[in-house]
């Protein structure tokens, strides 16, 4: 069959219509992926709204979605660690393995780095041809299903970068989560994963979403509907008056990434998503991340 279903906008904040567009072709290197399935993050937003550089360059029409898993059903030529009918995950940056960052083991921000859903058409379509493939792609375990992978290319792979890599979580420390979406809520659950003794302090305007981090384990939950001064105030209370060791604000507003620093103690680090790029590898300490 030439053709496919995709979900397509011909105009910057336009109506996203499906239709039958030309299926694509394995790429030397990469492999073609029935797409079973893709997340939606505020950056297809971003990028429908026509705020995307790299979905400028490319150019209209374009097809979104960069959280995708699925069903190898072709190889491109090159590619040597997969197998037709392999369930694979796809990460939403694909990096080049060649450049200075991937060199220093810095692959999220390669300087030639490809992106579905961005600088290429993405999983909001059956198939997606997906390159670089031996170097991105990863196999799924049985037990993870295409729903729960689709969440781990873009939206855990970022909140562990950011609780890991750049927060540098040790155990017996407290986080502050600043915003409990998809990226807060994956910082939460790495968190509690990662160190002995950590505990989580989750702030969010939804009640279900404070509730829904509580579920996963958090120490507690405030509801910002109260107010800045509460939050401050609450987080200064459970916290004996020092504040947070380690606050991330994931949801990217002017009182989230505020309070998120307001709340962390001193010496303390506080760290937003956007800035990742600014950060210095010799010398992290000297530097505070935040819009």
């Amino acid at each position: 069959m030439a053709t496919m279903r995709a979900a397509v906008y011909t105009t910057f904040s336009g109506p996203i219509i499906v239709q039958e567009v030309p299926k694509p072709t394995a790429p030397v290197g990469g492999l073609l992926l029935r797409v079973k399935a893709c997340g939606v993050c505020r950056s297809d937003y971003h990028g429908w709204k026509g705020l995307d550089s790299d979905i400028v360059t490319h150019g209209l029409p374009f097809t979104p979605g960069h959280e995708l898993s699925g069903v190898v059903v072709k190889l491109g030529l090159g590619t040597t660690k997969f197998q037709v009918g392999d369930r694979v995950a796809v990460p939403f940056i694909l990096s080049c393995g060649s450049c200075r960052q991937c060199a220093r083991n810095r692959p999220t921000i390669c300087e030639a780095q490809g992106q579905p859903g961005f600088t290429m058409p993405g999983g909001f379509a059956e198939f997606v041809a997906v390159p670089r493939a031996d170097r991105n792609v990863s196999l799924m375990p049985p037990k993870v299903s295409f729903l729960q992978a689709a969440a781990l290319g873009c939206r855990l792979t970022t909140a562990y970068r950011a609780v890991m890599q750049q927060g540098r979580l040790q155990s017996g420390e407290t986080v502050g989560v600043f915003g409990c979406g998809g990226l807060g809520l994956s910082a939460v659950m790495i968190a509690l994963a990662a160190g002995d003794n950590v505990r989580v302090l989750a702030v969010d305007t939804s009640e279900e979403a404070c509730n829904k981090a509580l579920e996963l384990g958090a120490w507690h939950a405030f509801n910002a509907k109260e107010g800045d001064e509460y939050i401050r105030a609450r987080v200064a209370e459970v916290t004996g008056g020092f504040g947070a060791d380690l606050t991330l604000d994931t949801a990217g507003f002017a009182a989230t990434c505020e309070n998120a620093v307001w709340c962390t103690r001193r010496g303390g680090r506080p760290w937003e998503p956007k800035s990742l790029a600014e950060v210095s590898d010799e010398k992290p300490e000297q530097y505070t991340v935040c819009l």
